[in-house]
């Protein structure tokens, strides 16, 4: 497997010597301190909502590791869109309690410094790890496995890059820990065509990747994480959208959202390393055009219709503007679309990107 995946990486980056490095493997995707000392102060009426409104790990119960061959019925009931299937649901019930508890624990410790909370999401993750869980999968037999182990994945890695910089918590568990999640990292992107461009799930995927190697302080798996940004940004048209994404039909600017997930955090990460990745452009665009062509079109569907001619699905809820807490935590809302600002007056959470934004960045 790790031969594979060194192939892999290889074919992604045949540059890779030259690539710039982990500067700091306990830099996660925020100045955890730095955080700490801002929450601890703030009177913000939306901040302090969400503080108030934050889950416990402590008073939750613990998730059992999954057992057996991971294997989830798809998401929609017939291709890549319509009736979703109310069997996927209920097969992942499991991972999303999982991220809710290891998220609400590590929110906790940003927002209050609870010691006990951040235990008690690293015993949860130790208890996943050592039920060698999010390992056990075959894509050819169910590809909605391999897309749930790459969003707990997400959740998982940003959820430790947090933890570690906890001098409070037991270093063997968190070793072990680690170690885990290196190896669940690896299988995840080792599925990977060599050359091939993906969409949503090849960005999750960077992000999976990116967050675990920083805290394993693992250049390989680092390097495939700002590579696929790069791709993702060369893969922005000229109005700002993603096309892969736009061939979602009704789900069009739905999948734009979901594409925007992983990439802020990613090159939030990456800023955090002193790679500025916020900046990259490709044939003119950077990331910044995506999420005004993303407002642009919650606020006026038609124009999705030069790609979709089925009217937009526009159920969008706090998780879709989660990720811009981070954007505008650092450049402000200035020129964002009323839609994006709008988004952000109440609390955000997604669980696949650390649970609460607005407690992670919100200003």
């Amino acid at each position: 497997m790790q031969l594979r995946t060194a192939v892999l990486l290889l074919a992604f980056i045949p540059t890779i010597t030259q690539a710039q490095n982990i500067t700091n493997p306990k830099a996660s995707v925020l100045d955890v301190p730095a955080r700490q000392a801002f929450l601890k102060t703030t009177t913000d009426p939306r901040l302090r909502a969400a503080i108030t409104g934050l889950p416990s790990c402590v008073n939750t119960p613990v998730i059992p590791a999954p057992t057996g061959i991971i294997d989830i019925p798809h998401h929609y009931l017939n291709g890549s869109h319509g009736p979703t299937n109310p069997a996927e649901a209920v097969a992942t019930r499991a991972y999303s309690a999982y991220e809710r508890r290891i998220t609400a624990g590590m929110n906790q410790f940003v927002a209050t410094g609870n010691h006990a909370e951040a235990a008690c999401s690293l015993a949860q993750l130790d208890t996943w790890g050592q039920g060698h869980a999010l390992l056990n999968y075959d894509p050819k037999e169910s590809s909605q496995a391999w897309y749930q182990v790459e969003w707990t994945l997400c959740s998982s890695g940003i959820t430790d890059s947090v933890l570690v910089n906890d001098p409070a918590l037991d270093p063997a568990q968190q070793a072990r820990v680690a170690a885990w999640l290196n190896q669940v990292a690896h299988k995840l992107i080792s599925y990977e065509k060599p050359g091939e461009l993906g969409n949503n799930h090849h960005y999750f995927r960077a992000l999976g990747a990116l967050a675990v190697g920083i805290t394993t302080n693992d250049n390989d798996l680092f390097h495939f994480g700002i590579e696929v940004y790069k791709q993702a940004i060369q893969e922005i048209d000229s109005n700002g959208a993603f096309p892969r994404e736009m061939a979602r039909h009704e789900r069009a600017i739905h999948y734009q959202a979901f594409a925007l997930q992983p990439l802020v955090p990613l090159a939030e990460f990456a800023t955090r390393q002193g790679i500025d990745l916020y900046a990259y452009s490709s044939h003119g665009h950077t990331l910044r055009d995506a999420i005004i062509f993303l407002g642009r079109g919650i606020a006026d569907p038609s124009l999705l219709k030069q790609y979709a001619s089925e009217p937009q699905d526009m159920s969008f809820g706090p998780g879709d503007y989660a990720p811009f807490e981070f954007y505008a935590a650092r450049f402000g809302t200035t020129g964002l679309p009323p839609s994006i600002i709008n988004g952000l007056k109440t609390p955000t959470t997604a669980t696949r990107i650390g649970g609460s934004a607005t407690v992670l960045a919100g200003k």
